[in-house]
């Protein structure tokens, strides 16, 4: 089962099991903007399936390709699978935003507040037991 594992300073900090999916948001430091982006968690990394924004403005475009529904610009962007997202944090923006099942929750409930960068990755796969003993 897919999980998504959190790092900070190269450690463990939080393994959130079986979220197959998340949604990483935060606001934009200038425009004050929100922006969203659907992410899933397989095998290969890290697949960004849809990113949101709503408004545009100082380098936050959205795309030819982007429709706008309802006041935010929506697109699937087509980039390959990362291996992890590394997020920078600064104390004069707002954290980051993790979502996971509906639940969203700022970046400082996962690692501490000066936690910089935090890494996310695919958690390994757990080994599968075989069920028979070795002599």
């Amino acid at each position: 089962m897919p999980g998504l594992c959190v790092y900070a300073a190269g450690a463990l900090v939080a393994k959130l099991a079986g979220a197959a999916a998340f949604t990483l948001a935060w606001t934009h430091s200038i425009e004050k903007i929100p922006w969203e982006e659907d992410w899933r968690v397989t095998a290969a990394g890290l697949v960004l399936e849809q990113a949101r924004v709503k408004g545009s403005g100082a380098g936050m475009e959205p795309p030819p390709e982007a429709r706008l529904e309802g006041g935010v610009w929506r697109w699937a962007p087509r980039v390959p699978a990362l291996p992890e997202l590394v997020l920078r944090r600064s104390g004069f923006t707002a954290d980051w935003r993790l979502c996971v099942d509906g639940r969203c929750r700022p970046m400082d409930e996962l690692v501490p507040a000066e936690a910089d960068p935090v890494t996310l990755r695919a958690c390994p796969a757990e080994p599968v037991s075989s069920g028979s003993a070795r002599p």
